[in-house]
């Protein structure tokens, strides 16, 4: 099968292209639980699982890549 989407890279700059504008998803980050790192947002790690997901069912990427695939 042919997949619209076959690296990381390219699944995380087309979330960026989707969601760009849309209140709540940021590329800016916070100060993780433990205070020594950082991470996203709840809304916007939400929905990238829920994109990744999307793209998983409909056919755009593999299942092997939507299981590995992080923000």
């Amino acid at each position: 099968m042919k997949y619209t989407y076959t690296t990381q890279k390219q699944v995380r700059e087309q979330f960026w292209i989707d969601h760009a504008g849309i209140p709540g998803i940021s590329r800016r980050k916070i100060k993780n639980y433990s205070g020594n790192g950082t991470m996203f947002n709840t809304d916007t790690q939400c929905a990238f699982v829920d994109y990744v997901d999307y793209l998983a069912r409909n056919g755009y990427i593999s299942q092997a890549l939507a299981e590995r695939v992080t923000l």
